[in-house]
């Protein structure tokens, strides 16, 4: 993205800051203003590349949607931010919200991975944007205290749900998937995780 035409300050359209976007664009659209953030952490990255591989392998397989990891903006409504979370899940149905640049809508599922620099964001600003938004199921993840959260929309409401006795947490929008959280911690090899899940 070229920031040297880019006053602190200075209002911006959504179009406009899609437009000066690129693959490499570490930044969000807030209120008109273009909210730059810090690069991911090695923790943050190893955890976020390794969902997204099991979570994509295991949605092309069942042929129950996409799933696309950051840098890609969503955008949930017209007068809501447009948000980059780490990793977003569109159910088959749901693919034409899905524009050249970005998510035209709410996503079935957002995660977020929490950093030292997001956490209030994460867990607040996107957190009610989310809700308001439409984004069926959320996942506040946190890889340093080890903590992950799941909330579900319901009737306008985000509800809490938390993992069975095994400490295994089934997936709301996406069909019989579900997942050992301490995984989210240990990173085993995706295929043994496959080999668990039943695709291989």
């Amino acid at each position: 993205m070229d920031k040297s035409n880019l006053k602190r300050g200075s209002k911006t359209s959504y179009e406009e800051f899609l437009e000066m976007c690129d693959e490499d664009t570490l930044a969000e659209w807030v209120d008109g203003e273009i909210e730059w953030y810090s690069p991911a952490s090695s923790r943050h990255q190893l955890l976020a590349d390794w969902l997204t591989s099991v979570l994509r392998i295991y949605v092309e397989t069942r042929g129950s949607g996409v799933v696309i990891s950051a840098p890609f903006q969503m955008k949930t409504g017209r007068d809501l931010p447009g948000r980059e979370p780490d990793i977003i899940f569109l159910r088959k149905e749901n693919l034409g919200l899905l524009k050249e640049t970005h998510i035209e809508g709410p996503s079935d599922l957002a995660v977020e991975i929490v950093s030292e620099e997001s956490l209030l964001r994460d867990r607040g600003e996107k957190f009610a944007e989310y809700e308001i938004g439409g984004v069926k199921e959320y996942w506040i993840l946190d890889p340093e205290l080890k903590r992950a959260d799941f909330f579900v929309l319901k009737e306008g409401r985000y509800e809490r749900r938390v993992e069975d006795g095994q400490g295994i947490y089934h997936a709301e929008v996406i069909h019989d998937f579900w997942i050992k959280v301490r995984w989210l911690w240990d990173l085993p090899p995706v295929l043994d995780v496959l080999r668990e899940l039943g695709l291989i």
